[in-house]
């Protein structure tokens, strides 16, 4: 993802912010996705599984760490799993690096060498082990590992595990273990001197504020600065490390996929494990496999070869009953069911394991659409077609050792409270820790997986090639058993990079980016996802013409072609209500508008001088280039911008009109996505998915999220809740008609009508109401259901203009049973409006921690996009940004941490439209 317009290429308090958990507010929760009880020997973690294997013995080396720069002059305790950063902020010797400037101000710890150490001892009967494993399960970035003087090996993945042989370097008393860390910074430039030819870009666009050449080293890409991000190139042990011993095997790997057999109906699950045996000689035995909720056990004979081999069993379920199925959320439950695993390999050798199996199928489907020369791009699981509704996943903070189990449930369950389906694992960051995709399988959460490349090319020497490949093995090894994982998705935008020339390659030298492009995304990365799981499809690029793409030999001449394929699109500058501008694709993978954050969340990091639009920390803060000045010209076209005489109060209401302009913005986008999914107009259309740029932040800044950094919902997010509805109106001008579609993605047909009341800006009492016929909406499609012209419209009902009146309508049964949310549609910009006033709302707290609270808002007038905002109440409303067209309206309240009706009551404000100029 860029953000580029389309026609363009691409410490001041005693408590540090930073150091308190990324999402401390929101409510702890369990987030195991299996358990297991250790009746025998040692468990190790693989794969979200935990296997018991007797006799192996395991050493966690995590906890108190020594770290050191290169020239000694700094010498801290230091936590493992951790990063030099938050080593230091802990120790006090920087200041929060999120607070103010300080992004800057710490540049200097990535330009140094560090060493991490640790001292430790090792039972004797440990050390007697026929072979003993020292694990790092994730090490950022370029290190040397020693171990008592002797090197054991190098890193040069943040995304690998690395596996080290150590037994005959252990000793009696303490071992000392060394990890020497290179400045990535350096490393990258020193990388990018000794290529032969450049691989574009060399460096970040200055607004960025951020470092060079992060496209040859394999760490997170966005660390080293992203146009919504700061640039924090982290060094460090980012996860656990330990010591394995064991005499005779030890179970490196275990996944579980289901494959469903069209010809026999018939479900069968593959078992994948990959073992690692210490003896010169083959070790055999049996392994049962068990699915007791589905009256299934079979045992196997095993025969595991010396050194390090992959198995693979085929466990057929018993077809005398049906299997339950996982579907995405709002289409069905998310079932799972207990496998579990038994292997017998002599006396007293065994291992065990318990995981949960979930059965679905998933399709890309890509095939001829009626009336249109494309092809079609929708998912499909168990057999039925599915609309993909989200938004896109970035890092959830520059380091990753901050980010909590709490803080990924309360992002993943936000997504899901606002109708969401699906996230797309965007390429710039990392693959998520096992939790985010345990959760998104109870939840029902769709992943598209990227790999981890974006807008870049990137080389191809042997030894970088050698490294990808084996990401590329644990990684799909790691996540191919979760049902939410829907696709591999090879890179962000690098097709369309070389498409459109954004790097001004010369025409002549093109082919030999093109071959390195085929080389790493097709030759390597596709053939390995097919080598290791046929259970999902692949892409090779986002946004890319599919196979369209692979046609043209894997660069289109046009990857935005919206006629094939999914599109990324970002247009500032035109005029975002008008829905005409958007292109009618098949699939909407990017897209949106900036905003900043709440003020309660700008003040943790930033001081009462910087509380000003125009000053140096609002220009610091924003990372894409003329971000600030395109927000206030989109939001100036169709509202006044704030006047305030008071600079506070002026900077509270532009924060508030960027979140407007983006919510409103972003809406008539979806709506129009989700309005086109059912018809092709001019050979486009058929829409099938609706993934907004984007869900969270990294830090405390302008972007395009719509859950500010710590988790609380910005005005769009209210908005998703109810553009993604599973039911939904949406309205809008076509010519000089009204028009309104009935949007389903229920399995069932319905019977509704289009309810439509014409309001006065200056009264909320309808001046008149009238309802379509009914129609049949067919589901899983979008209808027409209200056509009338607007001036005729208008002329039945008083003295209503264009200026002085809007719409408001809602969908309704035979019954009168509403479906879906209410919806409205402005006639003229609200800047325009005749007889809008100020509502004077009034706002009443009352309730308790318990039942959660309620406000009871009062207004004298209709007022648009009502914000309900708690300060520092951690907490979600039941809805917010909306227009009371209604003289009370009460909106519920669910905290996120203790508080009382008084708390809530001092925090909250209420603001509208009318209420900024």
């Amino acid at each position: 993802m860029t953000r580029k317009k389309v026609s363009e290429v691409c410490v001041r308090e005693e408590t540090s912010p930073l150091l308190r958990d990324v999402n401390m507010t929101m409510p702890p929760t369990c987030s195991g996705l299996l358990c297991l009880s250790l009746l025998l020997g040692t468990s190790r973690l693989v794969s979200s599984v935990q296997v018991v294997t007797s006799g192996q013995q395991n050493i966690s080396l995590n906890g108190k760490w020594t770290l050191e720069n290169s020239n000694g002059s700094l010498s801290l305790p230091a936590e493992v799993p951790g990063c030099v950063h938050t080593a230091l902020l802990k120790q006090a010797y920087i200041q929060d690096p999120y607070y103010r400037f300080n992004d800057v101000a710490h540049g200097w710890i990535a330009l140094d060498n560090w060493t991490y150490t640790n001292t430790f001892t090792v039972p004797s009967d440990m050390r007697a082990k026929q072979r003993v494993m020292l694990v790092f399960e994730g090490v950022d970035t370029i290190s040397t590992v020693s171990l008592n003087g002797a090197a054991v090996g190098q890193t040069d993945n943040m995304f690998l595990q690395y596996d080290f042989s150590v037994g005959a370097l252990l000793m009696e008393g303490d071992n000392v273990l060394t990890v020497s860390l290179a400045s990535p910074v350096r490393y990258a430039a020193q990388r990018s001197e000794a290529h032969s030819y450049r691989v574009p870009p060399d460096c970040p666009p200055e607004v960025q504020q951020g470092q060079c050449h992060v496209n040859y080293i394999r760490k997170e890409q966005s660390s080293f600065s992203w146009d919504w991000g700061p640039s924090f190139p982290t060094a460090g042990l980012w996860k656990g490390v330990r010591l394995e011993a064991y005499d005779v095997l030890r179970v490196v790997h275990l996944a579980t996929v289901p494959v469903y057999n069209q010809t026999s109906s018939g479900w069968s699950l593959r078992v994948e494990l990959q073992v690692e045996v210490a003896a010169a000689e083959v070790t055999r035995g049996q392994l049962t496999l068990s699915l007791p909720g589905l009256d299934t056990r079979q045992t196997f004979p095993v025969r595991f070869l010396p050194g390090r081999t992959r198995n693979t069993y085929t466990l057929h379920v018993n077809t005398s009953g049906p299997v339950e199925l996982w579907w995405p959320s709002g289409h069905g439950e998310q079932p799972s069911h207990p496998l579990t695993l038994q292997g017998v390999l002599g006396p007293g050798l065994t291992f065990t394991a318990d995981t949960k199996v979930y059965f679905r199928t998933v399709e890309l489907v890509q095939e001829p659409v009626p009336g249109s020369p494309g092809l079609s791009f929708y998912f499909r699981v168990n057999g039925k077609a599915v609309f993909m509704k989200g938004s896109n996943w970035i890092p959830t903070h520059s380091f990753q050792d901050l980010v909590s189990p709490a803080g990924v449930r309360s992002l993943l369950e936000s997504a899901v409270a606002a109708n969401m389906n699906a996230l797309r694992v965007w390429g710039g960051g990392v693959y998520q820790q096992d939790l985010f995709y345990s959760l998104c399988d109870e939840l029902g959460v769709m992943v598209w997986q990227d790999f981890m490349f974006a807008c870049a090319l990137y080389p191809t020497e042997e030894d970088f090639m050698d490294s990808v490949r084996e990401e590329v093995r644990q990684q799909v090894r790691r996540l191919k058993s979760h049902p939410s994982v829907v696709l591999w998705s090879g890179n962000n935008e690098n097709e369309v990079a070389l498409a459109t020339n954004w790097f001004g390659i010369p025409g002549p030298e093109r082919p030999l980016y093109v071959k390195d492009y085929v080389k790493l995304y097709v030759d390597n990365i596709r053939a390995l996802v097919l080598e290791e799981d046929q259970s999902r499809p692949f892409l090779a690029s986002s946004p890319t013409n599919g196979l369209a793409s692979e046609r043209q030999g894997w660069v289109a001449d046009d990857p935005y072609d919206p006629r094939y394929g999914d599109t990324h699109y970002y247009s500032y500058g035109r005029d975002c209500w008008d829905w005409s501008a958007f292109p009618r694709t098949r699939f909407a993978s990017e897209y949106g508008f900036q905003s900043w954050p709440s003020f309660s969340t700008l003040q943790k990091v930033s001081a009462p001088e910087d509380w000003s639009w125009d000053g140096p920390f609002s220009s610091h803060r924003q990372h894409h280039a003329e971000g600030n000045r395109q927000m206030l010209e989109q939001a100036g076209l169709h509202y006044h911008l704030p006047n305030a005489t008071d600079p506070l109060r002026r900077y509270k209401h532009t924060l508030y009109i960027t979140q407007v302009m983006q919510a409103q913005c972003v809406k008539a986008q979806t709506e129009f996505y989700r309005r086109s999914r059912s018809e092709v107009v001019g050979g486009k259309g058929h829409t099938m998915g609706a993934l907004y740029w984007q869900l969270n932040d990294i830090w405390q800044a302008p972007s395009w999220s719509s859950i500010e950094f710590g988790g609380k919902w910005k005005m769009l997010h209210y908005f998703a809740q109810r553009f993604f509805a599973p039911v939904l109106p949406v309205g809008f001008e076509d010519g000089v008609s009204m028009v309104m579609y009935a949007v389903s993605d229920l399995s069932v047909d319905l019977n509704l009508t289009a309810q439509v009341s014409v309001l006065s800006w200056s009264r909320p009492d309808p001046v008149c109401t009238l309802s379509s016929p009914a129609t049949l909406v067919r589901g899983n499609s979008a209808t027409p259901i209200f056509r009338q012209p607007v001036d005729a419209l208008l002329k039945g009902c008083g003295n209503c203009t264009r200026r002085s009146c809007l719409l408001a309508f809602h969908l309704e049964d035979p019954h009168g049973a509403r479906w879906g949310p209410a919806n409205h549609h402005f006639l003229c910009s609200p800047r325009d409006a005749e007889g809008i006033e100020a509502p004077h709302i009034t706002a009443e707290v009352r309730g308790d921690g318990e039942r959660g609270y309620t406000v009871t808002l009062r207004s004298a007038s209709v007022a648009p996009f009502v914000w309900l905002d708690a300060g520092d109440v951690p907490g979600r409303f039941g809805s917010n940004g909306f227009l009371m067209a209604s003289r009370s309206r009460e909106v519920g309240f669910v905290p996120w941490a203790p508080t009382s009706a008084e708390e809530l009551g001092r925090a909250l404000t209420v603001t509208s439209l009318r209420d900024v100029y």
